[in-house]
């Protein structure tokens, strides 16, 4: 083993990547020194950094107030988090020319209250990417999101599909933006220096497919639960390679250490939560590549026979793009995201219009 820290390990070593699963500056800085390319920002995120310096951003948000008197508390909201990405975006820009736009990308959520428009996602989308040359637009993995990806993709967007949690999904959304990279191919536009991924938020997965264990009463190891969104990964990186998807897949939702050593070695993203960063650099784990070796068939065998969810999860086929809004790891999500809107609201509210 080497005296490196495992994460700058990992990074030298091979293809797979580290970003940043933060916007707060204090974290991303930090993350760029263990090796990260890369981060992302979502209402949830955006929230942490805002709090993370309130005094600040309160001054901002009553600067802005007077500045947009016609706004809206949720309109100056997202002013405050377009300020907090674009900060974070610009210690990306060395990256983002380092990997003429494949990596250095700050990633911007669309706002979940437009979760039911693909034109209103696909329109957020593209100004968001036209704020600075480094942003890539999180789009959810639901039907009307798997429409807002392609024609996101076609105008020139790199597209972070997120809300995306079984094989079914990643499929669907890596096909939807190989769909609108070939439009802009087949017009004479460049797609050369897009970077899009597609992500597999891995622990909530697992925490979904926990909560049906329960609820279903059943009764194997448990232990065989923090794999399987390991397995379901490995599937869907294997079907992206067979199909020949140009999108990497890109992994966050941390829950357990196997959701960074099992895909070390192959070509996508690890996006821990900088907590997560810290513990994977300090465990003294050699990263080495696992990201080719299958998941004990016992487990996966055991996962699949008891457990509908699972195959739900695991088979490319397991739900139909109209399916994606019905599952419960979807629900819980876009639920919090916009928990994470309203939040927001309440802190612009709280200063423009104070307490007696």
């Amino acid at each position: 083993m080497s005296n490196i820290a495992p994460l700058n390990l990992m990074t030298q070593r091979g293809p797979t990547v580290l970003w940043n699963d933060s916007a707060t500056p204090a974290e991303l800085c930090e993350s760029i020194s263990y090796g990260a390319v890369g981060a992302t920002c979502n209402p949830v995120i955006a929230l942490a950094a805002i709090r993370s310096d309130l005094p600040r951003w309160s001054t901002r948000i009553a600067e802005l107030a007077q500045i947009l008197p016609d706004a809206s508390e949720s309109e100056i909201g997202w002013k405050i988090v377009e300020e907090v990405s674009l900060e974070a975006a610009k210690l990306l820009e060395p990256a983002f020319e380092k990997y003429n736009g494949y990596n250095g990308r700050l990633s911007m959520q669309t706002d979940p209250r437009f979760a039911r428009s693909a034109k209103k996602l696909a329109d957020q989308a593209e100004y968001f990417s036209s704020l600075t040359k480094n942003i890539i637009v999180k789009i959810p993995a639901t039907a009307t999101g798997i429409v807002a990806i392609e024609e996101a993709t076609y105008r020139g967007v790199s597209v972070n599909v997120t809300v995306s949690f079984t094989v079914a999904q990643a499929v669907a959304a890596g096909e939807a933006i190989e769909r609108g990279l070939k439009r802009r191919e087949t017009e004479g536009k460049d797609t050369s220096t897009m970077g899009p991924v597609v992500t597999i938020m891995v622990g909530r997965l697992d925490d979904w497919l926990k909560s049906a264990y329960q609820k279903q009463g059943l009764c194997f190891d448990p232990g065989y639960l923090e794999w399987a969104g390991v397995a379901a990964t490995k599937k869907a990186y294997a079907e992206f390679n067979a199909r020949g998807l140009r999108p990497r897949l890109l992994i966050a939702a941390y829950r357990n250490a196997l959701q960074w050593t099992e895909f070390v070695g192959g070509d996508l993203v690890l996006s821990p939560p900088f907590a997560w960063q810290k513990r994977f650099q300090n465990s003294g784990i050699d990263p080495v590549n696992r990201m080719e070796i299958a998941v004990d068939p016992k487990i996966v065998d055991t996962l699949y026979a008891q457990m509908p969810e699972f195959r739900k999860s695991y088979d490319v086929d397991g739900m139909t793009p109209a399916e994606f809004d019905s599952y419960g790891g979807t629900r819980a999500t876009l639920r919090q995201f916009l928990g994470a809107d309203e939040e927001l609201d309440h802190i612009v509210r709280d200063i423009i219009v104070p307490a007696a």
